[in-house]
């Protein structure tokens, strides 16, 4: 039986639409997960064939001995796969002990690490200025030598879904960052750049055999509270020529700098006064929707071709379609008990609207957003022009509302 494992998932998003698109290619499906509601219980889960349950999933003795038990039971191991940090490049590993298809191990390790990432770009144009600030380091020397420089970005560097990302506007403002920073990650050395002022845009690249073969752009919409939390992708995003070809040639220059032969990865960049900057890149397909988005406008399934790569197949990128789409995330003002939903199905009657997904279940308690997690529904929409897509996502978000009893 041919079969792919999978090592963790979320229960929304690309990790988990992943596995539905793994099983619609013929394949059994398993998952190893820590999560032992997930074991107990999978109707969140009914295209996962078997599930492996693990303490700890980064252990590679048992991970090893887990899919070798799975090959004794008959099962014929094609791929060892994670759309999850930080399993990316230790599933490729894992992969590659088990003779599969490879990907490019050490590239998805580098970019894991986002002080590791910045270190290897450290001399290209699109870096951004940054420093490393480590436990032993002073307050006193840092303010004297970066206070005309504020304001900063500071974050841990493993982190995703912008938690722990944080907008220090003073050194006040630092102080209470670190602090909070320290609790979550007591031995880290944290990651300050100087925070960037333009427009901001995901890029989504598939590379097999060191050709860029898929280069998706999505320009986003950010809100800033503190954190910063996507709230609109329009795609595909606007950029005149020469904005793509620099575009283009700056992450063809990266790709080629970290060694990415066959793999995918994406990349948040600004554009700053008509250069090119560098805000992270993830060694994974971004989150929530964004498979989706790429597909209502293209009609390419770029997680089933991200697939065929851990399948040491080649990937089609042969578009069906041109679609403008736009995906309006919703987020609350307040925390609560989640009591109802309502407008789901009004918002799905505006013409133009492909697909409403509402995250929370009822009785859930929800908050204002302080990380993408807290982005609670999404609506897509697609229309001929960017400024169509946007106006009708808008108007049928209004419909979706949200009851809470305050917490």
């Amino acid at each position: 039986m041919r079969t792919i494992v999978f090592i963790g998932s979320y229960k929304y998003g690309t990790s988990k639409e992943a596995l539905k698109i793994a099983k619609e290619m013929g394949y059994c499906v398993v998952l190893c997960t820590d999560k032992t509601k997930r074991i107990k219980s999978n109707s969140d889960f009914s295209e996962v064939d078997q599930f492996v349950l693990m303490e700890d999933l980064l252990d590679e003795q048992q991970m090893v001995e887990e899919i070798t038990r799975l090959m004794e039971q008959g099962k014929h191991i094609c791929a060892c796969v994670s759309l999850i940090d930080p399993y990316v490049s230790y599933a490729a590993r894992i992969s590659k002990s088990f003779e599969l298809a490879e990907t490019s191990i050490d590239s998805l390790r580098l970019m894991e690490n986002k002080i590791a990432i910045r270190e290897k770009l450290k001399n290209f144009p699109i870096t951004p200025f940054y420093t490393i600030f480590r436990p032993d380091d002073s307050l006193e020397k840092f303010e004297k030598e970066y206070k005309s420089l504020f304001p900063f970005i500071i974050k841990p560097p493993i982190s995703n879904g912008s938690k722990d990302v944080l907008l220090v506007e003073t050194i006040e403002k630092l102080v209470n960052a670190l602090s909070l920073l320290k609790k979550n990650h007591p031995h880290y050395p944290f990651l300050i750049e100087e925070f960037l002022q333009g427009p901001q845009y995901l890029i989504e690249i598939l590379v097999y055999k060191n050709e860029i073969k898929f280069l998706g752009l999505v320009e986003q919409e950010v809100l800033y509270n503190g954190r910063f939390i996507v709230t609109g992708y329009s795609f595909p995003g606007k950029v005149d020529m020469d904005e793509y070809r620099s575009l283009y040639a700056c992450i063809s220059k990266i790709i080629e700098e970290i060694g990415l032969e066959n793999g995918s990865c994406h990349m948040e960049m600004k554009l700053v006064s008509g250069e090119w900057k560098l805000i992270e890149i993830n060694p994974r397909m971004a989150g929530g929707e964004m498979n989706r988005i790429i597909e209502e406008g293209t009609g390419i399934n770029l997680l089933e071709q991200i697939l065929k790569i851990y399948l040491g197949e080649e990937p089609i990128l042969l578009e069906k379609k041109k679609k403008q789409v736009y995906a309006k995330y919703l987020t609350i003002g307040s925390r609560g008990k989640l009591l109802k939903i309502s407008g789901k199905e009004q918002a799905l009657m505006h013409e133009g609207v492909r697909h409403v997904h509402i995250k929370p279940l009822e009785g859930r308690i929800i908050t204002s957003p302080y990380s993408m997690g807290n982005r609670y529904a999404c609506v897509i929409a697609v229309s001929e022009t960017a400024e169509q897509a946007e106006e009708i996502a808008l108007e049928a978000a209004k419909e979706i509302k949200f009851y809470l009893e305050p917490f």
